[in-house]
């Protein structure tokens, strides 16, 4: 039953984006199209998931032990750059089809500060390994589901008369804010 709880609430209750506004770049800058936020959303997915079982380790195997826990924000930076590039690596040598696939979303996650976020989540929250792993999917889970709905949006938005003034992030801003209080009602769920 916990499990489902953490999965509710990181999907809805706590979404990533519209409850603690985190990853708003990609969220603004690539929700244009459908496909590219669902191929971005899958890359965070992956990225978000392996870099926090990562950080999760380095945490409590090398930077507890030590006395180093000061260090946890900018050793999470490095591993979250270092995850990126070297899985940028082997899927060009492995797969190029995903490669070519994920393209530049790769290296947007770098900056994803999402992704640094919830590697800093699961410590505070004091989740063991599972509990993170679960909390990183269902959170990145909770980010592909913003970036979709405000895709679908957007696209709509695109084809009706929306004035002159309010066009692109204007009108952007207003609906991904009006999203937002639309989760807010899911707040009593959990």
């Amino acid at each position: 039953m916990e499990y489902i709880i953490i999965i509710i609430s990181a999907i809805f209750v706590n979404n990533i984006v519209f409850a603690q506004f985190l990853g708003i770049c990609p969220f603004l800058g690539v929700s244009n199209k459908l496909s590219t936020s669902v191929g971005m959303g899958g890359a965070v997915i992956f990225v978000m998931t392996l870099a926090t079982l990562v950080t999760y380790l380095i945490y409590q195997f090398i930077l507890v032990p030590l006395g180093l826990g000061f260090l946890q924000t900018i050793s999470y930076i490095l591993v979250i750059a270092a995850l990126v590039q070297m899985v940028e690596i082997i899927l060009k040598k492995v797969s190029p089809a995903l490669y070519q696939a994920l393209g530049i979303f790769l290296p947007l996650i770098t900056t994803n500060c999402a992704v640094l976020g919830v590697a800093i989540l699961v410590i505070q929250k004091k989740y063991n390994l599972v509990e993170s792993i679960l909390f990183t999917m269902a959170t990145a889970a909770g980010f592909l589901l913003a970036l979709v709905i405000f895709a679908g949006i957007r696209e709509h938005l695109d084809l009706m008369g929306v004035p002159k003034g309010m066009r692109g992030i204007p009108i952007a801003l207003i609906v991904a804010g009006l999203l937002s209080l639309a989760f807010m009602g899911f707040a009593g769920l959990v």
